[in-house]
């Protein structure tokens, strides 16, 4: 018989999530239950909740989560229409500003926020900082598919719509030491996202990062298979796809569109007629397994790689669900320690990078350990 866990661990012992919750189109309301729903699921993570007070404590007082919230009074918001820069000069005092602050001043592990995604990005790079070594930041994302984990990582979806040769090589080590240390993948392949698999397709700057990478690849812990394309992006074939920012996030929406389309051409076609009504009774369980499989809120969560703090962007328009799901992803990346394990695995890679290739293949090894 296991031991039976202390239902109230102490605060020393709790992991602290810091979360922006008037970033999202559906409000304070979607945020404060799905942190609910989080916290449900998570019995020793605390909360520190940035918004005005007075629409917050009712919120949290009704799904009696005050024990496990800290409210943190702030006024003002970042608009979804606001731009980046106007919020880098006058974002501060804003519940985004101050949620990523408690992840700079070590309050929190980690950072959630359905915000607006250039703000929160161009905050969290001037509050957190880039790694040491790090050219561009990326937003990694989780897609369904058909390897026995259920995800590949896709990167960049969006933190940036240039990338070059090198940015690339960058996406593929940020990337592989995601899937290694959030997915538990110890030997990850990597793809890298083309228009075909012949060698003389794509743009410059993606053949120029297939060799990059073919040759980081050959003394380090992950599987470059080359080039792969976009019917690939859900296969078992590759675990994580590497691309750059504008063609990872039109990529990302196409599949959320897809996945909604078809949710609404089953119910549809399952309301037609009374046949196709008793046929969805008796299909109703392999129904809800597939509408859950293909639900966009259930791998909802962007992560920026590349920061001194780990910062979760949750859909916009995301629910409750939805928050959920980025805040629980949120707290698996706290626990695991990842963004020092990338930390690690950048600086080794880079000091790696000026001594040789036994070099990398010595620092991807300790990464594992």
């Amino acid at each position: 018989m296991s031991e039976p866990t202390d239902p109230h661990p102490s605060e020393e012992t709790r992991l602290t999530i810091s979360v922006d919750a008037m970033g999202g189109d559906m409000g304070p309301i979607a945020v404060v239950s799905g942190i609910g729903i989080a916290a449900s699921e998570n019995p020793d993570v605390k909360f520190l909740v940035f918004g005005p007070a007075s629409e917050l404590k009712p919120l949290v007082a009704k799904r009696k989560l005050t024990d496990r919230c800290e409210i943190r009074d702030v006024s003002k918001v970042v608009r979804m229409e606001d731009k980046p820069s106007h919020v880098m000069r006058h974002g501060k005092g804003t519940s985004m500003w101050a949620a990523i602050d408690a992840v700079r001043d070590r309050e929190a592990q980690a950072i959630v926020s359905c915000g607006n995604t250039g703000a929160l990005m161009a905050v969290s790079m001037i509050r957190l900082r880039k790694l040491p070594g790090i050219f561009r930041p990326a937003i990694a994302c989780l897609w369904p598919s058909r390897n026995p984990g259920g995800f590949n990582v896709m990167l960049d979806v969006g933190a940036d719509l240039r990338a070059d040769a090198k940015d690339l090589l960058q996406y593929a080590i940020m990337g592989a030491s995601y899937a290694r240390n959030g997915l538990g993948l110890d030997r990850p392949r990597i793809g890298l996202l083309n228009v075909g698999t012949e060698e003389n397709k794509g743009r410059t700057e993606t053949r120029e990062a297939h060799d990059l990478i073919e040759d980081v690849a050959k003394d380090t812990n992950f599987e470059f298979i080359g080039y792969v394309e976009g019917g690939d992006i859900p296969s078992n074939r590759v675990d994580v796809i590497v691309t750059d920012g504008f063609t990872g996030n039109v990529a990302l929406k196409t599949g959320e569109g897809t996945a909604s389309l078809i949710r609404e051409f089953l119910q549809t076609a399952f309301r037609a007629t009374p046949l196709s009504r008793i046929a969805a009774l008796l299909a109703m369980t392999s129904l809800r397994r597939l509408t859950r499989r293909i639900d966009p809120r259930r791998v909802n969560g962007g992560v920026f790689l590349g920061l001194n703090g780990t910062v979760v962007k949750s859909h916009g328009s995301a629910d409750a669900t939805g928050v959920a799901s980025a805040i629980q992803l949120a707290v698996r990346l706290a626990e695991s320690s990842f963004n020092d394990r990338l930390a690690a695995r950048v600086a080794s890679f880079n000091h790696a990078g000026q001594d040789g290739p036994n070099k990398t293949a010595e620092a991807a090894g300790k990464e594992q350990a």
